[in-house]
């Protein structure tokens, strides 16, 4: 499977990321951000939207636990859907808010905190692990899945020197 680590200087490297990681997408592709408060992971994700195509403000979704964006990937219309359950009490308020239905195969779903929801969420295609380095952020991401194993192929990044 593969695997990517890099450090980010600033937050223009992750920036970077998120635009590169926009071209590299595909349907139904399930990435869980691990890091602390803090690390990048809505950064990244603004990001990612943004290069994607989605156009306007791109809020956490901390008290929401999710929120949907509509992009173009390939021409095809697909839902782009950040979580964030970092206030989330237990996994069960997860299927009670029937959150996975939308891991469904069509829709690209991105999830911050996803080991608060660990024993109800679908398995993660790509896990991205952010670090705080320094003034930068250390970044992996590794595979788990073919669907993630092709995205990851498909990463075009150089980090900043």
């Amino acid at each position: 499977m593969q695997h990517f680590q890099a450090h980010l200087h600033d937050e223009a490297g992750t920036a970077a990321l998120g635009t590169a990681l926009a071209r590299a997408l595909a349907p139904g592709l399930v990435i869980y951000l691990h890091g602390d408060l803090g690390a990048g992971k809505t950064a990244l994700t603004r990001s990612l939207l943004h290069a994607a195509g989605h156009v306007g403000t791109v809020k956490s979704p901390t008290y929401t636990l999710s929120e949907p964006y509509a992009i173009q990937l390939g021409g095809r219309k697909v839902s782009v859907i950040h979580f964030d359950l970092y206030r989330m009490g237990s996994p069960e308020e997860f299927l009670d808010a029937g959150f996975r239905e939308d891991f469904n195969g069509d829709n690209i779903c991105i999830v911050e905190w996803p080991e608060k929801a660990d024993r109800v969420l679908p398995a993660a295609d790509i896990n991205l692990f952010l670090t705080v380095a320094g003034n930068g952020r250390d970044v992996e991401l590794q595979a788990s899945t073919a669907l993630g194993n092709s995205c990851l192929q498909r990463l075009k990044f150089a980090p900043n020197m």
